[in-house]
């Protein structure tokens, strides 16, 4: 017979480590399923200096295994499985994957977010070192640097903004003539003169070495196909996130993007004992923290829910 958990944990950021830490020391056992990028996001960025209690900062795959040493050491049982299909239509709940079958009285959804890429290679290769989706996160890192950021909706523009704290000049290329972000930001930019744009352009390739950095971007011109070169030490890719819920489509409630409403200030979803956490439910901050603090809040939530309405 299969193993009945009182809470499952779909996901292995900060926000599902962080809720099998509390779960498991409210000795509720949590298992843990790791799922297809076992550490999320972290795991694929260097230096972290702004999670609190690292003063020296932390790389991000150290990070996500200290979370996950934690997590065991209270008692989380930690799968690497990937959960392909769920039944909440009663509990306990099923949720099955990589051919094993888990029952559990409650769910926490913590499967997180993937930024949108420009699906050029170079872009990989220069992950974590000159190629970023986080000027929140990164920015400190390119101070007096000219860099370039891409995309013309509102999160390319606040991105924008927000680089010219540390940046010399900050150049946002877009694939059209006009921006299609709100008219406060697009005013705001125009009006900063750390602020450069290059219009009707599509990045071609990253130029540079991962041991030296970027040192310029191939623009490709949208209309005529013209290349040029443009000398610049960053890129940030600003052109939205997706969030990882295509499992849960026509089962739980989502936006129209595909981020999950919960019934704030709390972590509950339209089903009751289906909690969600992180970048999951967050298009504005994601923020490792944010994730974190909004993980220790559904393995609270779940707590709660088996000690009252859950317990049978």
């Amino acid at each position: 017979m299969t193993n009945l958990h009182d809470v499952a944990i779909l996901g292995s950021g900060p926000a599902g480590f962080t809720a099998a830490i509390y779960a498991a020391r409210a000795n509720l056992k949590p298992l843990l399923l790791s799922g297809s990028q076992p550490g999320g996001q972290l795991t694929i960025t260097t230096d972290v200096e702004n999670y609190p209690g690292f003063p020296e900062g932390i790389q991000g795959p150290d990070l996500m295994l200290k979370m996950r040493e934690q997590a065991i050491r209270f008692g989380t049982e930690v799968v690497d499985a990937t959960v392909e299909s769920v039944d909440f239509s009663q509990r306990p709940f099923t949720l099955r994957g990589d051919g094993r079958e888990f029952r559990a009285r409650t769910v926490i959804v913590a499967t997180g977010a993937c930024a949108r890429l420009l699906e050029i290679p170079s872009e990989k290769t220069f992950w974590g070192a000159g190629v970023s989706a986080c000027a929140t996160c990164d920015g400190f890192f390119f101070r007096g640097r000219r860099v370039m950021v891409v995309g013309g909706g509102d999160t390319a523009l606040e991105e924008a903004n927000y680089l010219t704290r540390f940046c010399s000049e900050v150049i946002l290329v877009h694939r059209r003539d006009e921006l299609r972000g709100s008219k406060i930001m697009q005013e705001r930019a125009f009006a900063n003169p750390k602020i450069a744009f290059a219009w009707s352009q599509h990045v071609a390739e990253v130029l540079g070495s991962r041991e030296e950095g970027v040192r310029a971007l191939r623009l490709r011109h949208a209309v005529s196909g013209e290349e040029s070169e443009l000398p610049v030490q960053g890129l940030f890719i600003a052109i939205g996130h997706q969030p990882n819920t295509g499992l849960f489509r026509g089962v739980l409630e989502m936006d129209g993007v595909g981020y999950l409403r919960v019934v704030e200030p709390s972590t509950r979803t339209n089903i009751p004992g289906v909690f969600a956490c992180g970048d999951v439910i967050d298009p504005h901050y994601r923020q490792a923290v944010t994730a974190a603090g909004s993980g220790c809040k559904a393995a609270l939530d779940a707590e709660r829910f088996l000690e009252t309405e859950g317990a049978d």
